[in-house]
């Protein structure tokens, strides 16, 4: 008999406690879930503000984790940026305001590829994450950025202008009600950016609060991962 996938389904995966090292000498707590299978893609989670409560379980990142791997063949790598907390623990070291934290995302790269040995690798940010892959996830081995709620208040033009460069996907998702940066004003702002798409998302709001946007939320990642996926079901 199928049951519903609730907030708190936690579905089957190799889960792996981690800690990234930096270069200037944190340890930074993580977890890895890869599926029972070979990987098709990987997810490089970059979380919400720490200051305003975010980690690696911030709900949206945590189920991908909980769900992904099982439901869509995909690897998840979260962890908590300098001196973030969450139940896996505390990362060392303390908040560096988006700019010593260059060092814990480009160490976070690094490990998935050499330690974990995982390919396909996609960084996802939410909110404050994504400004630091704007800012910092630039290792030519990643495959593109996927921006959940971006506000681009870190965020300068050189950096926009180093993507438009570049030329890799950088997709946005923004919620209609974003409190900080709202779709047609993300689209004027990313208009610098000629392969950038930014998707409005009707009804979310900043923090995609709900079972029902944490589906469309995860349903547009695998629409650029892996769209061999979907629909992604409700029931298992």
């Amino acid at each position: 008999m199928s049951e519903l996938i609730r907030p708190s389904t936690v579905l089957p995966a190799n889960r792996q406690k981690i800690t990234i090292h930096t270069v200037d000498g944190l340890n930074l707590i993580g977890e890895v879930a890869t599926p029972l299978k070979p990987a098709v893609a990987t997810l490089l989670c970059l979380h919400p503000l720490p200051t305003h409560g975010g980690m690696m379980d911030s709900h949206i990142f945590k189920k991908a984790a909980n769900r992904l791997p099982a439901l869509a063949d995909i690897a998840v790598l979260r962890f908590n940026t300098r001196g973030t907390e969450s139940e896996a623990g505390r990362s060392d070291g303390e908040f560096g305001n988006g700019e010593s934290e260059k060092y814990d995302v480009e160490a976070a790269v690094e490990y998935a590829f050499t330690e974990l040995n995982l390919e396909n690798l996609w960084v996802i940010g939410w909110s404050f994450g994504t400004e630091l892959a704007l800012s910092y996830a630039k290792d030519l081995r990643i495959k593109g950025l996927i921006l959940l709620s971006p506000p681009l208040r870190r965020t300068s033009e050189i950096e926009l202008t180093f993507w438009a460069k570049d030329g890799r996907p950088v997709i946005a998702l923004v919620p209609e009600f974003d409190e900080f940066l709202k779709p047609d004003e993300a689209r004027s702002k990313f208009s610098l950016i000629p392969q950038a798409k930014v998707l409005g998302i009707d009804g979310a709001k900043h923090l995609w609060v709900g079972e029902p946007f944490v589906y469309i939320a995860l349903t547009e990642i695998l629409k650029i991962i892996n769209p061999a996926a979907l629909p992604l079901p409700l029931e298992i």
